[in-house]
């Protein structure tokens, strides 16, 4: 019995290397197989056509399925000789819009797509469409804003009232579209962006104080970038408001005529009376020299502009408001401004009739907050001073400088606001006489307004014509609102 099970023992063993010995292999996998791509039939082979080309196609595969596409296309320059071969790019889209290079006359184009399948294999035999596109023109850019070399005050960061240096810009295009538009400081990186109006920040300008050049280009919907642009320098003007007060003169002494011809050409006698109740040597003549430099004005925390000569035609009419976006950009940047004169607000739209509503977007309604104007009659004349308010003095007119014909010791056309915007503060309201006409009495004729970069004091009366006692008080109490005193 034990041999018998002996023998039992090696015939299972033997048994059991035949069956694994014989065991069948399993067969490799089956290889995958590529997809296959199709493009639609437009457009044609050999056709002619614009740059900006549209294509569609589709793609299948046997045994997975299709996870995107591959395309690509080579240019031949026809007259150059030339070849571009543009890389493969993907997309899982089935058709694509591509502005295609069309620099020469005209231009060989061979476009190729290929199905990519979910195992990464690749259509071995893509797509290929051949056709011709016509040269297209470069677009065309202009720096509308700024004009070249032009001045511009600069600070370090940006505020309510400065975002920075302004610049506009437009482009055409005279076979397609502009589609975008770049713009760069010096030597810095293009800045790309559909705007065409935008504020350059300070960080953009190193240093900040002097000239910077600016440049803008282009591109149209064929891909083509203008190659020259638009390049202009400005020069920036950090100010530094290390002095107190600037008086700018432009009152045109040589218009003191009829019964103010005693003071007719008399510039040093109109000086000295600012220079002395403003307590400053500081003084800017207008009439000789035009408007100040940009470089002069930063110096100064306050300028004081006056404008006391009358006038009666456009030729005579005052000359700051074909500068008031000099001192709309010294505002910005955080300086003060006191204005006044004889019509000083009618100078801002001297065609126009009085009472005149200031819209927004005006220099008179969004800096000096002032809604409304109106100017009283010359004759009879009948303002004899102002009445203060909130903790301003009453002051009345220098009648020895007005005794003749047709003043008799009063002013008149003298500028009012009866209507005034939030943060203002009537000073000084038009007083005559009882006898006088009551139109314009108590009507405000002096305002201040408290700005959260800068503050303006706005009379619409000539200071000269003020006794000169009670400018003395005039200006230091005006002074001591603004913080100078």
């Amino acid at each position: 019995m034990k041999k018998l099970s002996s023998v039992l023992c090696v015939f299972i063993v033997f048994a059991l290397i035949v069956h694994f010995s014989c065991e069948r292999k399993t067969s490799p996998a089956s290889p995958n197989l590529p997809p296959n791509t199709t493009l639609a039939n437009i457009p044609v082979d050999g056709d002619t056509l614009f740059a900006l080309v549209t294509l569609h196609w589709d793609g299948e595969d046997y045994d997975g399925f299709i996870s995107g596409y591959q395309y690509r296309y080579i240019t031949k320059h026809l007259f150059a000789g030339d070849s571009v071969v543009q890389e493969w790019a993907f997309t899982t889209e089935t058709s694509v819009t591509i502005p295609f290079e069309s620099s020469d006359n005209l231009n060989y184009q061979r476009f190729q797509v290929r199905a990519v399948d979910d195992g990464g294999g690749l259509d071995p035999t893509p797509a290929e469409r051949k056709f011709y596109t016509v040269q297209t023109i470069f677009p065309e850019t202009e720096i509308l804003l700024p004009e070249d070399n032009q001045q511009f005050f600069v600070i370090d960061h940006t505020t309510d009232w400065w975002q920075g240096v302004p610049l506009t810009y437009h482009a055409s295009d005279a076979d397609g579209e502009v589609v975008e538009y770049a713009w760069k400081v010096d030597n810095s990186d293009w800045n790309w962006t559909t705007d065409t109006t935008l504020f350059i920040g300070p960080e953009y300008f190193t240093p900040l104080d002097g000239p910077h050049q600016i440049m803008a280009i282009s591109r149209d919907n064929t891909n083509l970038v203008d190659p020259v642009g638009d390049t202009i320098t400005v020069l920036l003007v950090e100010p530094s408001f290390e002095r107190e007060i600037l008086i700018i003169d432009e009152t045109d002494e040589a218009l003191f005529t009829g019964g103010l011809g005693a003071y007719k050409d008399k510039d040093a006698l109109v000086d000295s009376f600012y220079t002395d109740i403003f307590g400053t040597s500081d003084a800017w003549d207008f009439q000789s020299n035009g408007m100040p430099p940009k470089s002069l004005l930063g110096q100064y925390k306050l300028v004081i502009w006056h404008a006391d000569n009358p006038y009666s035609n456009e030729r005579d009419v005052h000359k700051l408001p074909a500068h008031i976006e000099d001192i709309k950009d010294y505002l910005h940047v955080g300086g003060d401004f006191i204005m006044g004169g004889w019509r000083i607000l009618k100078s801002f739209a001297q065609s126009e009739a009085f009472p005149k509503a200031f819209e927004e977007g005006t220099f008179i309604h969004d800096y000096l907050h002032i809604l409304e104007a109106d100017e009283s009659i010359l004759i009879p004349t009948d303002f004899n001073g102002c009445t203060g308010f909130s903790g301003f003095s009453d002051v009345k007119v220098d009648s020895v400088k007005l005794a003749e014909f047709p003043y008799f010791g009063k002013l008149g056309q003298i500028n009012v606001m009866p209507r005034r915007a939030g943060f203002t503060d009537v000073i000084y309201t038009y007083a005559n006489e009882l006898s006088g006409l009551p139109n314009w009495r108590g009507e405000p004729t002096g305002i201040r307004y408290y700005g959260t970069s800068f503050n303006t004091i706005v009379l619409g009366f000539p200071l000269f014509f003020v006794d000169k006692s009670d400018a003395f008080i005039m200006a230091d109490e005006m002074l001591h609102s603004l913080g100078y005193r």
